[in-house]
């Protein structure tokens, strides 16, 4: 098990950057913060001449595993929504994903985008902007978008959350990880593909009738269409070439152009991925037994453990001529490699140690953003895995944004404990440190083992439920 300091235990920015030198990183950081107008944080950013960002936080999606079995939000989803409202941050990416059918449910509490949801999606959006006016003093400068998905491999939709999934193709690493055999006859077809390409057209054409700004067409994080990303051995109309691969973004996006004039597009990529990790023998992470190239990575070099960003740039490319402004960058998967998608000192309970400083992987995914918006700088991209640096988060994401590495800072988790941390960083007040996240992915362990999602250590409002004392038990 490999050991490193938490950032808690960096007691100055000069530790911080010592142990940045120690690991070898070149993570960008001020040591001034500025505050107020002239705060790189705080300027502006023009997405098409009628939408503008005020400032440069974006509050990214976040499931809670808490709307009603039939997909609309409740009390809790609510609540949640409430709290990114009152962040300040002025991007909204989605909130949180909503499937655009049944059989594409994450959970059996997952939202859903249907006719019949429309009013409740309506109310969870001005829940939101309610809050936001509250907190900001007008809705000016603020962009809400809701992400539109279908979890395919990870689909649980019904009652009990059973595995039903739904494949890109048959994956020899990760069917067994769900049950299933190498050929598993849970391939979608690509008649099956022509019309869940359809159904997102008609979410989108729904998310514009409750007031969404933008949709977000998830390719990320191992769901459907990343997983169609990397079919490279898939026959047929939607595997094989890149072009094949790429199909299914190409046709939903220009048939929301077409059905919903006006509304924008945003895409949250996996811009690469890695082999699938196992718990080893001391806990720890380490790569799946594979032998010969792995082609089952996009953005990946087919060493499973590499980087080449060709593929993601041409598709970024893709997105840009199909006038996509918006584009939110991630990596991996949080369930097969979490500590490159979310890096976190402290595992869910049926994850696995870091196999390093999770530092390393807030920097990896920092360094290929940067890469992406040297290469796009039409594009407005949003970088993620800002959540690990805590307090030393307004530093980083300042220096970022000021180099143009990245357009806007992404963040999760750290929205769950402490949703003012935009609001306070813009206005130049210290950072409420008790509420920093200190990623102990409860946040993630409670859905896992059948509760709602949300920071039992931190917030007083899930403190109180009685979900804490079974989650205690559990970790224990």
């Amino acid at each position: 098990m490999i050991d490193f300091p938490k950032i808690a235990a960096l007691k100055t920015p000069a530790a911080f950057r010592a142990r940045l030198d120690e690991l070898g990183l070149d993570l960008p950081f001020d040591d001034q913060l500025r505050s107020g107008p002239d705060s790189p944080l705080a300027q502006p950013v023009d997405l098409d001449g009628r939408l503008r960002l005020k400032n440069r936080f974006c509050v990214l999606p976040m499931e809670g595993w808490d709307c009603t079995p039939d997909g609309r939000p409740s009390e809790l989803t609510l609540r949640r929504w409430q709290r990114f409202g009152q962040s300040g941050a002025a991007l909204i990416w989605g909130g949180e994903a909503a499937a655009v059918r049944q059989d594409g449910r994450a959970n059996p509490n997952q939202l859903v985008i249907r006719p019949d949801t429309l009013p409740d999606l309506i109310r969870l959006r001005e829940t939101l902007l309610d809050a936001h006016r509250a907190s900001s003093g007008s809705l000016e400068g603020l962009v809400v978008g809701l992400q539109l998905t279908h979890s395919g491999r990870y689909a649980r939709p019904n009652e009990k959350g059973r595995p039903e999934p739904l494949l890109a193709y048959d994956h020899p690493l990760l069917n067994p990880r769900v049950g299933l055999p190498p050929d598993s006859g849970r391939v979608l077809r690509d008649d099956q593909l022509d019309e869940l390409v359809e159904d997102f057209i008609n979410a989108a054409v729904l998310a514009q009738q409750a007031g969404f700004d933008f949709v977000d067409v998830k390719h990320c994080h191992g769901y459907l269409f990343h997983e169609l990303l990397s079919a490279v051995e898939r026959p047929g109309r939607y595997g094989g070439s890149f072009e094949n691969r790429t199909r299914a973004a190409r046709a939903i996006i220009s048939g929301i152009a077409v059905r919903a004039p006006g509304l924008q597009v945003g895409v949250r990529l996996s811009a690469f991925d890695f082999l699938p990790f196992v718990k080893g023998a001391d806990g720890t992470g380490e790569p799946a037994a594979w032998q010969g190239r792995y082609p089952y990575a996009f953005g990946g070099d087919g060493g499973g453990l590499g980087i080449d960003l060709t593929e993601p740039a041409a598709f970024l490319a893709i997105l840009r001529d199909l006038g996509v402004r918006l584009v939110c960058l991630t990596a991996g998967s949080p369930y097969y490699n979490p500590h490159i998608q979310r890096p976190a000192a402290f595992p869910p309970s049926d994850g696995y140690q870091p196999p390093e400083d999770p530092l390393t992987g807030v920097s990896r995914q920092e360094a290929v953003v940067a890469q992406l918006k040297a290469r796009f700088p039409e594009l407005v991209i949003c970088g993620s895995a800002y959540s690990y640096l805590q307090e030393y988060l307004p530093q980083v994401a300042q220096a970022v944004v000021r180099q143009g590495r990245a357009d806007l800072v992404g963040l999760g988790r750290s929205s769950l404990s402490y949703p003012e941390l935009p609001l306070d960083v813009l206005a130049g007040r210290a950072l409420q440190r008790k509420r920093l996240c200190r990623t102990f992915s409860d946040c993630t362990t409670a859905p896992r083992n059948g509760m709602v999602s949300g920071c039992y250590p931190l917030d007083d409002f899930y403190k109180n439920r009685p979900e804490r004392e079974r989650l205690t038990a559990l970790k224990g």
